[in-house]
Formats: structure tokens, C-alpha cells, sequence
């Protein structure tokens, strides 16, 4: 379900002449034949030798046999391109110093953190500053880097340097580096021009981070990276410390929370300082930093929020940095499972048992302090101060640990277009709200008075009439539909219309009011305080003309 989107969306792209491989490292036959019936080209190897990178390599191998294209577009499995994923990049290869063309990832489902705090209408994925702030400006001093998946590389540079590096568990920011050794920079072209599923679990989660922090550690030891490697500048050597630093700020970031822990039972203050001095000097600063932040990611971040990302993740990263320094290579690369069910509540006992004992630990380690103390000199009153605000950090982690269930099934996209819905020789004009694999929402007059059961068929845009039934009424004027019994060949044309030319459905910048608004429901009132995640309703005429689609039949998939 996941991969024949990717295929069916690649088989889709606007460009005159590519050959499309899939890439196989579980060897399974089911697969091998899809790909024939598809008419795409697959390549298995006999091992997992060097993981993703040792798999591209035989793609490489593989393909320059048949076609030796001269760029490659890489997609990871669950990432589907845009039609113009080709046709935007190629021409950034005008430049003889471009090497790679690096496009930023974009996902058409939520990620955890998101889900669990009950916000993906009202916050942004975690990757968005990432994706959207740093890496443009990084490109501005040619330190851009490629991320793994909808990227363009040139052949001939990629074979220059062996293949892609196998050295470290992140190929990709490997990748760029040999590239720069050589001399030549990764650009980074920063449109939508692919969506993919972002990772389903917290555990998937934080396991990719993991990994991400591994192989940024195990890239700057080897010889040829770009602290120990040759052929690097100051400018390139500095970029990768930025990026390291990232990841050693995680430590810090568990401290501040186990801060108030250390001083109620042991005395070690993690802050010396008064209410009144901290007023004075570290407010303002804070209100600076959550300003500009919130300022130059044009509303991306936001505190709370934007920590908790960090924090959830915290703990396993401390204990990777821990582990690296002791041995740093030989560990299997953890593929981020996509695709399992995620119909039930799962709680990360690990992670709520941790979080949970930090709360009640430092809470009741301040009304110790509080019921015996004679007096409260500033070091105290500043330590209760801040154990209060580890509080809300750790409720807002506690639940960010509990998964919740996915039940809405396929992600819908908007999907503003006229449209005609037709039943027992009537048609009603009418337009969609949103789409998906399984269903839709049509806005349409006299919906009230259609009962669900009802069958008939709905036009879609580039793909004819397809037949539905009515599941449900959504108010005075919507419809619930569900498509019924779609032939193979009208489903392929469906994901391609919905995957290859897909119309933005996640949130963009953060609404604060929203945000915690449904963070404090969902803290205090659980699950059933939030309505479902919806696609708000398009307000339409009540009549439309319907002439244009008398008489059509379904188009070809050509």
C-alpha cells in the first residue's frame, strides 16, 4: 500500500526519458512481480552488506548496465515525487559545481509528536525549520547537505568518489561531504516536489534519531570526513560542528529537567540564582530568544512545543552520544518501520515511567522542602520557580509518550473542484472538499435529505465517474462518500491524480491559541475532548451548471 504509491506517482513524473528501479533488500518475490506488471525495473543482491547505502550502490551497478543515465533520483519507498521532481532540479546541473540537487521532504501524514498532542491542525512537524530555515540558509554558504531521499546526483561525480560511502549509518550526509572533497557543493532547491509518510510511532521516532545522531558522530571520525578528511574548508569544517552541536545540546536539554530532582534531594543546583536576578537578566533574554525564534521561522516554532520535540527524544540520543564514544561503528542500521497498525493506544512505559518519576519526584521533593524550611533564600525560591516550569515540560512529555490510535485510515488531501454527484437519472451539482483513496466530501444542495446506503457515481477531475456510496450526512449541505469497488486500473489512476500532484494538507505555521488549547484538552480530558482531524468544508454556490461532464467517459491512464 505504501510502495505502490511511490511507483505509481515515479511512472507519473513530467520528464521525456527515465527508467525506474526499485531497489529491493528484502528479496521478495511478491515484489519482484509487481514490478513486472508494472513495467518497472527491480534489483535485489544477495546481502544487506553497508545497509542503504550498499543497496543504492547495486542500483548504481544495476543501472548503468541497462540505461547509465546520467542523474539519479533517489526516493526512499514511501516517498512519492511530484510530477516536476525531474524537470526542476536538472537544470541547477548547469552549474559545473553543483553535484547534487537536494529537495526538501514534505508529509502528507503527521508525525507522533504532532498526533499525540492532539495538534497537527495547529503545529508544524518537527522537520519543518530544518527543512524550511536551515538548510536554505546553509545553501547560502554552499553547506547544504542531501537528506536521503528526493534528491538528483550526477553519475559521474557518484562514481568518481566509489559509489555512495558506506562509512556511516546517514549515507547521505557522507554523501555531500565526499562531494565537497572533490569539489563540488549540493545545492538545495527548496520546493514541494515530493510527500512522503513521516514516521507513524514514537518509537519509529526516536529510533530514526538515533540513527541520524550515530551517523553524524561516526561521519566526523572517519578519515575522510570533514574534521579529519583533507581537501575541506574552514567554512565546510564549521557547518558540520553546527550540525553536531545539534545533537549534543540533547544532554543539556534532559539536565534542565532533572535539575530541580538533583537540588531537592541532593543539593546540586543546576541554576545559582535569585527570582529577582533572573527576572532581570535571563527573562529577557528568554522572551528574545522564543521571539526571534518564532520571528525568522515565520511562526515554525513555539515554546513548549518545539522542546518537547527535543525532549521526547532526549533520552535515547543521550544514550547513543554515550554509547558512540565507546564504539562508534558496527551497529546494524534500524530501518523506520512504515505502514503497521497503529489502531490501538500504546503507552512507551519506558519513556512515561521516566517522565513520570521526574514529576513526582520534583514535586514532592518542593513540598519537603516547602513544609520544613524556616525561611527561602533566593536559590530556593528560584529552584521552586523553576520546578515548576520542568512540570509543564514533563506533562506536555507524558503526553507526547502515549501514542494514539489512528483510525481515519488513508490521509485526504483538499481537493477544491467542481464537481457532479449522480443517482437514479438525477445529478447534483455540487463541489468536493477533500479526497482520499477510500473516500471523499462532497458540498452539495439538498444533502440533507440523502440517506446514507445510497449508491451512485461522483466525477473527479482527470479521472471520469467513479462509483460511491453515501456513508454519512456531515451537516445541512456535505456528504461522506466512499468509492465502491474500484477496478485495479482506476485505483492506479486514482494514486496517480492524488500522489503525483498533491495539493498541500498539513498545517504550515503554528496557531498558538489552537495549539494549546487542544494541549491542555487533551492533557487534562483525554482523548475524547478532540474531534477528529478534519479538512474544513469549502462554502459553494447551490447550483452549478453541469454540462461540461455530460456524456464523459473514464479518460485513459495516458
Amino acid at each position: 500500500e505504501i510502495l505502490e504509491k511511490t511507483i505509481i506517482a515515479a511512472q507519473a513524473i513530467d520528464y521525456p526519458n527515465f527508467t525506474i528501479w526499485v531497489l529491493d533488500d528484502t528479496r521478495r518475490d511478491w515484489l519482484r512481480d509487481y514490478c513486472a506488471e508494472m513495467g518497472v525495473q527491480y534489483a535485489r543482491r544477495p546481502d544487506n552488506s553497508h545497509a542503504k547505502a550498499g543497496n543504492l550502490n547495486n542500483g548504481l551497478r544495476q543501472s548503468a548496465a541497462l540505461s547509465n543515465a546520467p542523474y539519479i533520483l533517489v526516493l526512499d519507498a514511501d516517498f512519492a515525487p511530484q510530477q516536476p521532481i525531474l524537470m526542476r532540479p536538472v537544470g541547477l546541473f548547469d552549474d559545473p559545481r553543483v553535484g547534487l540537487v537536494q529537495t526538501p521532504q514534505f508529509y502528507y501524514n503527521p508525525d507522533p509528536i504532532q498526533h499525540n498532542l492532539g495538534t497537527s491542525a495547529c503545529w508544524v512537524d518537527e522537520q519543518r525549520v530544518f527543512f524550511d530555515v536551515f538548510q536554505p540558509a546553509k545553501d547560502g554558504w554552499d553547506a547544504a547537505f542531501c537528506v536521503g531521499t528526493s534528491f538528483v546526483v550526477r553519475r559521474d561525480l557518484i562514481t568518481e568518489i566509489g559509489g555512495f560511502p558506506t562509512g556511516s549509518v546517514c549515507e547521505d550526509i557522507y554523501t555531500t561531504y565526499r562531494l565537497l572533497q572533490k569539489g563540488y557543493v549540493t545545492r538545495w532547491l527548496n520546493e514541494r516536489l515530493s510527500i512522503g509518510l513521516s514516521a507513524e510511532g514514537l518509537t519509529e521516532y526516536i529510533n530514526q534519531r538515533g540513527r541520524w545522531c550515530l551517523g553524524t558522530i561516526q561521519v566526523a571520525l572517519l578519515k575522510e570526513g570533514p574534521l579529519r578528511g583533507s581537501g575541506y574548508t574552514l567554512n565546510d569544517r564549521l557547518h558540520y560542528v553546527h550540525g553536531l552541536m545539534h545533537w549534543f545540546s540533547k544532554p543539556f536539554i534532559l539536565m534542565m529537567l532533572v535539575s530541580p530532582v538533583l537540588y531537592w534531594y541532593f543539593g546540586i543546583a543546576g541554576f545559582y540564582a535569585n527570582p529577582l536576578d533572573f527576572l532581570a537578566f535571563g527573562m529577557p533574554a528568554l522572551i528574545a530568544f522564543w521571539g526571534y525564534g518564532t520571528w525568522v521561522t515565520d511562526r515554525r516554532t513555539l515554546p513548549i512545543f518545539t522542546e518537547v520535540t527535543q525532549i521526547v527524544a532526549s533520552l535515547a540520543v543521550t544514550a547513543t552520544i554515550a554509547s558512540a564514544m565507546i564504539r562508534p561503528f558496527g551497529r546494524p542500521f534500524k530501518v523506520t518501520a512504515k505502514g503497521l497498525d497503529r489502531t490501538k493506544t500504546m503507552v512507551h512505559w519506558k519513556l512515561f515511567g521516566f517522565f513520570l518519576a521526574l514529576t513526582l519526584l520534583s514535586q514532592f521533593g518542593a513540598y519537603i522542602a516547602i513544609s520544613t524550611a524556616a525561611s527561602f533564600d533566593g536559590n530556593m525560591l528560584f529552584n521552586l520557580c523553576w520546578t515548576v516550569v520542568a512540570l509543564v515540560y514533563n506533562l506536555a512529555t507524558l503526553v507526547a509518550c502515549v501514542d494514539r490510535p489512528r483510525l481515519h485510515g488513508e490521509e485526504r488531501f483538499p481537493f477544491d473542484k467542481p464537481t457532479g454527484f449522480r443517482f437514479g437519472g438525477k445529478v447534483l451539482a455540487g463541489r468536493l472538499v477533500d479526497i482520499s483513496l477510500s473516500g471523499a466530501s462532497l458540498n452539495c444542495a439538498f444533502a440533507a435529505s440523502i440517506k446514507p446506503g445510497l449508491c451512485g457515481q461522483i466525477w473527479i477531475d482527470k479521472l471520469g465517474w467513479l462509483d460511491v456510496e453515501v456513508m454519512r450526512n456531515h451537516g445541512e449541505d456535505q456528504l461522506g462518500l466512499r468509492f465502491a469497488d474500484l477496478d485495479e486500473g482506476v485505483r492506479q489512476r486514482l494514486i496517480a491524480r492524488l500522489f503525483s500532484d498533491a495539493t498541500i494538507n498539513v498545517v504550515s505555521k503554528a496557531e498558538p491559541a489552537q495549539a494549546f488549547g487542544t494541549l491542555l484538552q487533551r492533557s487534562l480530558l483525554g482523548e475524547k475532548s478532540l474531534a477528529p482531524r478534519s479538512i474544513k468544508p469549502l462554502k459553494t454556490p447551490s447550483h452549478v451548471s453541469p454540462p461540461w461532464w455530460q456524456g464523459t467517459t473514464v479518460p485513459s491512464r495516458k
